[in-house]
């Protein structure tokens, strides 16, 4: 059996950077990538790339810190969206250019991950190349890097076996291009993948049936580039501190303003001012769309409000303005419920019908990892969504049911705001429930969030013990690359016991142990009430709560998060991959002047 120092499973951005920052900091140590792709680049894999796909970001926000995409060698201009083309070179030149890609194994999936109940602890896993036998490896150290953007929850519709055109996931639309040619097609969904199969069959003459759940949470916000009076860019606004003040956020108070936070959240004028600040960016978002000019762009006014959505608050990256294309008769947009399909034809609830040679489903994504863990219900554990239960057993953190009450009780008392919860949608039905959709019974199944300490980590004796295993990537925001970045180095410096501030020391009393516990369940939970319709069982999802995310991070690696050196360009400056380029260097300095660990206390930890 092959025996590896680390195994990374995922080589999206963010198993690519779990392994540079691995091999980088302990050249010695063996390593190796699995990912089921033929090529490296996770969602921006080759085969998942179509002409035209776009990332949100503009150029200079979405690269690593320490991997800058220049235009020269790139060849994208400032101000532009990037090309997926592109991204997926990016990622094979920064895995080339750190010396990763020979440990790199693609077109090999992890069947099964078994731990090791013993001291040292590890996991054997079970890995089956393209066209071979399975085969086992012994990993030391797992890192779970294959997000949240895996699986598709792909549904089945009543009378699908007989509608006869071809019916795929947006996943799939690379492989099914050739729709692009047909006359009519049905989209399934208002995600921000659906909006780019309507652009893209649109665009090129076909007729689209957009279908929008009138039972589900409407369309996804889509945003300019640039928003408020002031035509920020909104990638950077998120990442101004000033502005993530008007954020109700949990772990907030890692940024040291804890004065500022306070006044805005726990007082009557500042819960006042940060309503007014939401409602300008909404106002402003509406009036850039002309949403109100046209009765078919009404139709894409976003149901949920803006304060209470996360990263499904999207870019519109387009050559063309898509809304003209919605005011087309190339667009028709219909509001109401898929009752079954037919020979060539869909049916809605209302009775109204039309032809349709192909649909595409938006229909979102399995957020379990797409491996199986074992022994059997350790999923308990690892803090991976399991069905939620009335009476939980000791380890099965995310149905403590008491624990859930208290951090309830505590974020709402500290953000008495979230106590008025939008009502997206009186009716609502999960999708999985939706009359003339057929699900498997595991699918109908309400899953428990996450629940990891710091996003990134089980909570349990039996993972800390060892230091075995961690994830990375189900944190979703606005900065998923600089979060890449900082969460791997977070993670090998728990792996080797070097963070300041160590979660494994809390299993050294009841007390330490139950404190890491809370603070992991107060976190997770917060996301119930601050992104209700993004956060459940999908990970955290976040956008104007990152900087004091990776300012969290940066307290547990015992640097000092605040980096613009001067208190106005702190507040106002926003901040970017360029701010953290030297990011690890700082760690490793750190590191070589003070190696003894502190108390899980420590009060950046709360």
């Amino acid at each position: 059996m092959e025996k590896l120092d680390y195994v990374v499973v995922g080589a999206g951005f963010h198993g690519l950077a779990a392994a540079k920052q691995f091999h980088c900091l302990n050249p010695d140590r063996t390593i190796a990538v699995f990912d089921g792709e033929s090529t490296v680049g996770g969602k921006w894999a080759k085969d998942r790339l179509f002409p035209g796909l776009k990332s949100n970001n503009l150029l200079g926000t979405y690269e690593f810190p320490d991997f800058p995409m220049s235009s020269e060698k790139f060849n994208v201009r400032s101000g532009e969206h990037i090309p997926g083309e592109v991204i997926n070179t990016y990622l094979k030149t920064y895995a080339e250019e750190f010396g990763i890609t020979n440990f790199i194994r693609l077109e090999t999936r992890v069947l099964t991950a078994e731990h090791q109940d013993t001291v040292e602890g590890g996991w054997i896993l079970t890995v089956q190349p393209a066209n071979q036998a399975p085969t086992k490896i012994f990993a030391r150290r797992l890192i779970v890097a294959t997000g949240i953007l895996s699986e598709p929850f792909m549904p089945r519709f009543e009378g699908q076996d007989d509608f006869g055109g071809k019916l795929f996931h947006s996943k799939d639309f690379p492989q099914n291009s050739d729709t692009l040619k047909a006359k009519t097609v049905t989209v399934f969904g208002a995600g921000k993948s659906g909006w780019d199969a309507v652009y893209q069959y649109a665009s090129a003459g076909v007729k689209v049936h957009w279908v929008i759940r009138s039972s589900g949470h409407g369309p996804v916000w889509m945003a300019p580039p640039y928003v408020t009076p002031f035509k920020k860019w909104i990638e950077k606004l998120s990442n101004t501190r000033f502005l993530t003040w008007f954020s109700p956020c949990i772990w907030g108070d890692a940024d040291g303003y804890v004065g500022i936070r306070n006044f805005y959240h726990r007082t009557p004028i500042g819960r006042f001012i940060v309503d007014h600040f939401w409602n300008i960016l909404s106002q402003d978002v509406i009036t850039l769309n002309k949403f109100d000019s046209h009765p078919d762009t009404a139709k894409l006014k976003p149901w949920l409000e803006v304060m209470f959505t996360g990263c499904s608050y999207s870019i519109l990256n387009y050559d063309q303005d898509i809304f003209e294309l919605i005011k087309s008769d190339k667009v028709e947009i219909h509001i109401g419920e898929i009752s079954n399909l037919s020979p060539g034809k869909v049916h809605l609830a209302d009775g109204t019908e039309f032809e349709s040679e192909a649909f595409l489903a938006n229909t979102g994504w399995k957020h379990v990892p797409p491996m199986k863990f074992l022994p059997e219900g350790i999923e308990k554990e690892l803090g991976i969504p399991h069905q939620v239960v009335d009476q939980a057993t000791p380890e099965d953190l995310a149905n403590r049911h008491d624990f859930i009450e208290l951090a309830d009780r505590e974020i709402l008392q500290r953000f008495p705001r979230l106590k008025r919860q939008p009502v997206w949608n009186k009716d609502f039905i999960p999708l999985s429930d939706q009359k003339g959709i057929v699900t498997e019974a595991t699918s109908r199944m309400p899953l428990t969030p996450y629940m990891l300490y710091r996003f990134l980590i089980p909570p349990s004796p039996r993972f800390l013990r060892p230091r075995d295993v961690a994830f990375i990537g189900l944190q979703t925001n606005f900065s998923n690359i600089i979060t890449a970045h900082i969460s791997a180095l977070w993670i090998n410096a728990y792996f080797e016991g070097q963070l300041t501030i160590d979660p494994a020391k809390a299993i050294e009393s009841k007390e330490a142990t139950a404190k890491l516990q809370y603070d992991t369940m107060l976190h997770n939970r917060f996301g119930k009430w601050r992104y209700p319709t993004e956060w459940g069982n999908k990970g955290p999802n976040f956008i104007f709560d990152a900087v004091p995310y990776l300012d969290l991070l940066q307290h547990d690696l015992g640097l000092k998060p605040h980096r613009k050196g001067g208190m106005l360009v702190e507040m106002y400056s926003p901040y970017g991959p360029e701010d953290y380029r030297s990011i690890n260097e700082e760690w490793l300095q750190k590191h070589k002047d003070d190696q003894s660990p502190k108390d899980i206390n420590h009060p950046s930890s709360k």
